[in-house]
């Protein structure tokens, strides 16, 4: 009996014996693409809801994970490594993998309706990613899309129109299931301003909107003098003024493309805060738009985010 037994051991012993490598936590991999997207660990700390050190000792865990150096300083701030840009890739792929197997697990048997809304911020940026991925794992919900201003959107899901939405925070609301934080900036045309006055031309959505408010009070707080160059209802016409070259505008970073670039820094304009936007979800929604919430939640910070 006792023979049998430790023979009947032996092959686990061996097994036992065998080290597995270190497993790489998402958790640090989205914090790591949080720095790789934005360039700095202070944006990155932004993007995940963490303070600047918590990244810093995230980062410093990964690079004991994998054994060696993943960032290195460079003037001000820190690049990758060789090993870091090898790791974004992976890291990418690794998200994606879990990403998609926990949409194929929750969507297998889902149907129904789930009704959208968003600013055009995210639904340039950001939204087709992952709409893309809940769409290809829950291929019987129906997806309806509402893009509007912040505060359309609100009173839609306050009437139940909308069963999620994602847009300009104005105050913590309690049927919020995440606040996603991106730096603001001055951004105008990569061609520069048509022409340079004393009074500093500004591209504007009409009232009320949060980066409206956040660009006169930031200028006033200075005592720098603009005038409103050009209004818009709309982010198209805003994009037309801004690449036009008739003034600069405020928003983050994800409005920074074709042709729009931050503003350069001999116009010595003032800081500016940080944007936050609120995922929010109608309390009784059914559970294919609390999983959409819940992919958004988990994923939208860095899906679109500009690298």
């Amino acid at each position: 009996m006792g023979a049998a037994h430790a023979a009947f051991n032996l092959p686990l012993m061996k097994r036992n014996s065998c080290v597995l490598p270190p497993m790489l936590d998402p958790d640090l991999l989205k914090t790591f693409l949080a720095f790789v997207d934005s360039g700095s660990l202070a944006q990155a700390a932004s993007f995940v809801g963490r303070s600047a050190s918590a990244v810093t000792t995230q980062m410093q865990r990964l690079e004991d994970i994998v054994g060696e150096p993943l960032l290195v300083p460079q003037g001000r701030g820190r690049v990758l490594t060789p090993a870091g840009e090898d790791l974004a890739g992976h890291a990418r792929r690794i998200l994606a993998v879990h990403r998609e197997a926990w949409l194929a697990l929750k969507g297998v048997r889902a149907d129904g309706r789930v009704a959208i809304g968003t600013t055009q911020d995210f639904a340039d940026s950001g939204l087709p990613e992952l709409l893309r991925a809940f769409a290809a794992s829950y291929p019987r919900v129906r997806i309806e899309l509402r893009v509007g201003r912040s505060a359309e959107l609100a009173e839609a899901l306050q009437t139940g129109i909308l069963d999620l939405m994602v847009a300009m925070r104005q105050a913590p609301a309690p049927d919020e299931i995440g606040v996603l934080r991106e730096p603001m900036m001055w951004l105008c045309s990569q061609r520069g301003l048509a022409t340079r006055q004393d009074e500093l031309p500004l591209a504007l959505l009409d009232p009320h909107c949060g980066f409206r408010e956040a660009a006169i009070a930031a200028l006033d707080r200075a005592g720098r003098r603009y005038r409103i160059a050009a209004g818009s209802a709309s982010l198209a016409g805003l994009r037309t003024a801004v690449n036009a070259g008739i003034a600069l505008t405020l928003r983050t970073a994800r409005f920074a493309h074709s042709g729009i670039v931050e503003a350069p820094r001999d116009l010595g304009l003032p800081p500016v805060p940080t944007a936050e936007f609120a995922i929010r979800l109608r309390q009784d929604a059914e559970p294919p738009a609390q999983d959409l919430a819940a992919l958004f939640s988990g994923n939208l910070a860095l899906a679109g985010a500009p690298s």
